[in-house]
């Protein structure tokens, strides 16, 4: 699944967890810290706690730039696949918000 990107060194602290939810803070260190490989099992949310920019590398080598606005939530659909990167020269974070099934 992994297309040669590094592993993961991003800090996952789950905030929340139940039968419906899970809330996990995503914090990056500046510039190339990142999630790693990764295939979300559930949709979800994301709230950025910062205004900038992260680097998202998709199957097939595909890289593209994703800009967010702190506060500013969206939403995707479960099986995305991904390895998220911080593209700042900041320390950044954002809040996932995982709808579980029961």
């Amino acid at each position: 699944m992994c297309d040669g990107t590094k592993p993961g060194t991003a800090r996952g602290t789950v905030l929340i967890e139940n039968a419906r939810t899970r809330v996990t803070e995503w914090r990056f260190a500046a510039r190339g810290d990142n999630t790693g490989w990764h295939r979300h099992e559930y949709d979800y949310v994301v709230v950025p706690l910062f205004d900038g920019s992260l680097e998202l590398h998709e199957p097939g080598g595909t890289k593209r730039l994703a800009e967010l606005k702190h506060g500013v939530p969206y939403f995707r659909e479960r099986g995305v696949e991904h390895d998220v990167v911080n593209a700042n020269d900041f320390e950044c974070a954002f809040v996932e918000i995982e709808f579980l099934e029961n």
